[in-house]
């Protein structure tokens, strides 16, 4: 049984979200949309997304990246788990990955930008309390 389903009740809606990094540590965020109805408008994410009906975390991630950025990884990493407890309330399942391109080559169909930045920079954008804590957990493993 997945550790997500109880008996009779349905597993909880669950997204993916890839934390990208270059070779000088910086990571990729999405500024995304400001509209009314979608989750986080107007914050700075990492991509990602929810995961379709009957869809696993790892091919709800490759799917988003590319439809989010025509953006192919090859070494991507599944990390953990964090919930969305203020927004969408998924199970958001963590990747990470590296990527050395230009960000503003990369093909843009969601939100207003994309941008690496330096972690200690982080803490003067708006990041959604989820993406922070998943950020913070992965720069704490990484520095290990």
């Amino acid at each position: 049984m997945h550790p997500d389903t109880t008996a009779g009740l349905p597993a909880p809606a669950r997204g993916a979200v890839a934390i990208i990094t270059n070779r000088r540590g910086e990571l990729l965020l999405h500024l995304r949309d400001d509209l009314p109805g979608i989750a986080w408008p107007n914050h700075w994410s990492v991509l990602g997304g929810g995961c379709d009906p009957d869809e696993m975390p790892r091919a709800a991630i490759v799917r988003e990246l590319d439809e989010e950025a025509a953006l192919a990884v090859a070494d991507l990493t599944e990390l953990f788990e964090v919930r969305d407890e203020l927004g969408s309330g998924q199970l958001i399942t963590f990747f990470a990955a590296s990527w050395d391109g230009d960000e503003s080559a990369l093909a843009l169909a969601e939100g207003v930008k994309l941008q690496f930045f330096s972690p200690e920079h982080l803490g003067i954008l708006t990041i959604p309390p989820f993406i922070r804590t998943g950020i913070h957990r992965y720069l704490a493993d990484w520095a290990a």
